[in-house]
């Protein structure tokens, strides 16, 4: 099916409206919701396309025939294929081949990795197929690391190299801007009057108490210092920043609506 058709997007749709559809989508369809495997993945595979420019250029404008062109591979356990080692027939005979000089091969490929394997960092395995076998290699994937940042592996395979591109995936419930991570967190228009304390689960998993004071406004900003992403190549972090998006609850006492009548009523004169 036709990628655009997939997130429901026309062919001209922007960044923004592309991905405000895929978290929509993935949202109704996860699998952790009860939504069907495929229909997620089929959803996760046209993001993964249209959300990267070159996968997109090069969606919307195919090589011609006879071109090879890498696209990105599905989460998790990668593959590259290509003939790797195979050598091409020459003409001049195997005596002019023991004098060439081989030239150093460089494959490339890309990864995608969730936010949570972006914070915590660690191991991810990829398969290298050749003509004569399957070789699996271990990659350390670096703590705090970003969309488009690459990653070679020098004698992977012989004298051959490895280009990794990193994709990290968008998370359902954390927004990644920069180091730091953004939230909504749902609070009613009295907690926020009277003031109240919740627990929040950092993306590293730890659990805090957040106090919310009396007479706060809504859709302020809290802001959890230090827990944020690790920042590549340094020992400190980002922050996480919750924003309070309020609603009002379905029921209210006559009592509250009476005291908010007079209380309106005051201002008034």
């Amino acid at each position: 099916m036709d990628h655009y058709t997939t997130l429901g997007v026309a062919k001209n749709a922007t960044p923004d409206e592309i991905k405000k559809a895929y978290r929509k989508l993935a949202s109704q369809h996860h699998p952790d919701k009860g939504g069907d495997k495929a229909k997620f993945q089929e959803i996760q595979a046209a993001y993964d396309t249209l959300s990267t420019p070159e996968k997109r250029q090069q969606y919307d404008n195919p090589a011609p025939q006879g071109f090879h062109t890498q696209g990105g591979m599905p989460p998790g356990f990668e593959d590259i294929f290509g003939q790797m080692f195979g050598a091409r027939g020459n003409p001049f005979g195997d005596a002019f081949n023991q004098r060439r000089q081989p030239q150093p091969q460089v494959f490339r490929t890309t990864v995608s990795i969730t936010l949570e394997q972006a914070y915590h960092g660690g191991e991810q395995v990829l398969k290298l197929q050749t003509p004569t076998k399957v070789h699996a290699v271990t990659i350390q994937v670096p703590k705090g690391i970003h969309s488009s940042n690459q990653m070679r592996i020098d004698k992977v395979l012989d004298d051959a190299s490895l280009l990794v591109d990193f994709r990290v995936e968008p998370h359902l419930k954390f927004d990644r801007q920069g180091n730091d991570l953004t939230s909504n967190h749902p609070i009613s228009i009295f907690d926020l009057i009277i003031g109240t304390t919740f627990e929040f689960t950092t993306l590293s998993g730890r659990t805090l108490e957040v106090t919310v004071k009396p007479k706060t406004q809504p859709y302020m900003q809290l802001k959890l210092a230090g827990q944020g992403m690790p920042i590549h190549n340094t020992t400190r972090y980002g922050d996480q920043i919750i924003l309070l998006k309020p609603y009002i609850p379905d029921t209210i006492d006559e009592e509250v609506i009476n005291s908010i009548t007079q209380q309106k009523l005051k201002e008034s004169k």
